[in-house]
């Protein structure tokens, strides 16, 4: 870029794409600033996979908002916010959480040096992930400049001894635990790994006194999509095995990414991969 001092960033969501550029940049660019935007909403698993990328390649990561979530209560600072917003649950269509919990800490770390963030989209992805609108933050792309896909991403974490997150085991993105871009069978995966998880996000969808009332999903609450448990796993069974008709030996996470494919479904870019 012909900048003098530039600052070289790259952003963790917890996922494989990021992890994997991550190990795939570490000794390309040695003085690399890694970072993870923790909402103290985060899965287990996220935080246990950030600690499985530090120790394997020795990295340090900067956690941003670490100084808004205190010990005893993690998620002080999104129900902050959520008063902000008169209770009004983060959607699809008014990502605040993005807002607030990951792009203005971002650009806050950032400040006005002149930076590159190096972002994780792969050569086979047809998407741009996050683009600041300040002029000191500069993207780049080495994986789509290196012809690198996800075959190959899974190459990088297998060889690199890091593996995969263990969430992929049942949902196919990392992000909140109550991240509103979960199916349905996402959802029943996390009532079945983190019930406990699943019963606070179903309470955010009920704590309105004023007889208001927020969900997650645009057409029920947690409960009510508890209650069709078995019709949802059925219909999941069904759309599964016809794209591994189509593309044998699909894992779960191809098989969630292929229907968000299919429906046009485009996740938070800084939160996701």
């Amino acid at each position: 870029m012909g900048y003098k001092n530039t600052r070289h960033v790259l952003g963790l969501s917890g996922g494989k794409d990021s992890a994997a550029l991550a190990v795939y940049l570490h000794d390309k660019i040695p003085d690399i600033e890694y970072f993870f935007c923790d909402t103290g909403c985060e899965l287990p698993e996220t935080y246990e996979f950030l600690e499985r990328l530090k120790a394997r390649i020795g990295i340090e990561i900067t956690y941003l908002n670490q100084e808004l979530i205190p010990n005893d209560d993690p998620e002080a600072i999104f129900k902050h916010w959520l008063t902000i917003y008169n209770g009004f649950l983060p959607s699809a269509k008014a990502r605040w959480c993005t807002k607030q919990l990951k792009i203005i800490p971002l650009e806050k770390f950032i400040g006005d040096d002149e930076t590159i963030s190096y972002i994780a989209i792969r050569s086979d992805e047809d998407r741009n992930g996050y683009i600041s609108s300040k002029d000191n933050i500069n993207p780049a792309f080495p994986f789509k400049k290196d012809g690198i896909a996800k075959r190959d991403v899974f190459r990088i974490l297998a060889e690199s001894g890091i593996g995969m997150p263990k969430y992929y085991e049942w949902r196919s993105r990392s992000g909140c635990y109550f991240c509103f871009f979960q199916r349905k069978i996402e959802w029943l995966g996390l009532h079945d790994n983190h019930p406990d998880l699943f019963e606070k996000a179903a309470r955010y969808e009920s704590k309105h006194s004023d007889g208001r009332k927020f969900t997650w999903n645009d057409n029920e609450s947690l409960l009510e999509l508890l209650e069709r448990r078995d019709k949802i796993i059925d219909e999941h069974k069904k759309l599964e095995a016809r794209l591994k008709k189509e593309t044998p030996n699909k894992k779960l996470i191809d098989v969630l990414s292929a229907l968000d494919k299919d429906e046009g479904i485009r996740p938070c870019a800084v939160c996701h991969y």
